[in-house]
């Protein structure tokens, strides 16, 4: 997995709470066995009208928008199942980033596992967020997870909360089986030291 350190991008806003994971990859498109090519059905039905065509008025759908990676949107964000491919889609489509007053745990949980920084700001910075978005046409965020600051140039500066251990696997890139192959030598070790005992079994 990639390591983050520090992100500056142009910021795309899903202005709606209760974002559930079925809005973000709908079900029929779960039947992919791979990570990848998940982007292009991200929001799908709220990009797209019954005819396939693009659905205008839908943010992530303006010109202004295009090439965003810094996500923004209200809270819940990610609530729904537990699908894992939701953060597929959000990654896959150039997401690094999201910024919401909440989440839900599951879906929080595998944003880390899939080197995307889900952030929490409180509903007053999360709005002032949205009004800069809407004010300056290619706004962009710096996120710097070294020093758990967002900055912009317009001279906003917002520090935000992250545990520990969850900022370290994403500083280092680690996914869980990047974290298990770190003690690679101590599992080899106890096999060997156990070798009889687990051919037993």
């Amino acid at each position: 997995m990639e390591a983050f350190s520090k992100h500056t991008g142009l910021v795309g806003p899903v202005d709606r709470v209760n974002v559930d994971t079925d809005a973000i990859i709908p079900k029929q498109f779960l039947k992919r066995i791979e990570r990848s090519g998940f982007g292009q059905f991200l929001f799908f039905e709220w990009r797209f009208d019954k005819q396939g065509e693009v659905i205008k008025e839908f943010s992530l759908n303006q010109p202004r928008y295009q090439g965003a990676s810094v996500l923004i949107s209200r809270a819940n964000f990610g609530c729904g199942s537990s699908r894992e491919h939701a953060p597929w889609a959000i990654q896959d489509y150039g997401f690094k980033v999201i910024i919401a007053p909440s989440y839900a745990d599951i879906f929080y949980n595998n944003c880390f596992k899939n080197g995307i920084l889900p952030i929490k700001l409180s509903e007053e910075q999360v709005e002032e967020l949205f009004q800069r978005t809407a004010k300056t046409e290619g706004y962009q965020l710096t996120v710097d997870l070294e020093n758990k600051k967002i900055t912009d140039d317009q001279g906003l500066s917002i520090d935000f909360d992250l545990d520990e251990h969850r900022r370290q696997f994403l500083l280092q890139g680690l996914d869980d089986i990047g974290l298990t192959l770190q003690h690679a030598d101590k599992i080899a070790a106890y096999e060997e030291a156990h070798k009889a005992r687990l051919a037993y079994k």
